[in-house]
């Protein structure tokens, strides 16, 4: 397999743990120094766990893969996300609305694992679909 292949399927594994909310799984697949940046926030894996329980409890967000496009050990991931915000989160009260959009990631592979990712993601869409203000 080549290195290409391995780094996405590193990506799919994530993308599964991510959509059925597995946080344990999800840190197995990080390295120890993780750099993860997004929308959000930014930092390792403790500072950023808070955020995708209430992605993933919250607004039951699900991930969709579109596309993976990977050169060497570096992929790029674009994804129809989805959810609805079905429990209180960021501070919000849940609303029982729906939301998709268009999101992207990009993440580095090392020797397995996710050295560095980096997320965009229209997050004044979903905070319009689902009926709260932006967050902060």
């Amino acid at each position: 397999m080549s290195i290409e292949e391995e780094s996405k399927a590193v990506v799919r594994q994530y993308v599964e743990a991510f959509n059925r909310g597995d946080l344990d799984a999800l840190k197995s697949l990080l390295t120890e120094d993780v750099e993860i940046q997004g929308v959000l926030d930014e930092g390792g894996f403790e500072k950023i766990a808070p955020i995708w329980r209430q992605l993933i409890e919250g607004y039951g967000m699900q991930l969709n893969v579109q596309s993976l496009i990977a050169e060497g050990n570096v992929v790029a991931a674009r994804y129809v996300e989805t959810g609805t915000f079905h429990v209180a989160a960021f501070g919000n009260q849940p609303t029982g609305k729906s939301y998709e959009l268009v999101a992207m990631e990009w993440f580095e592979i090392e020797n397995g694992k996710i050295k560095r990712r980096w997320g965009a993601r229209d997050a004044a869409s979903q905070a319009r679909q689902l009926g709260i203000p932006l967050i902060p």
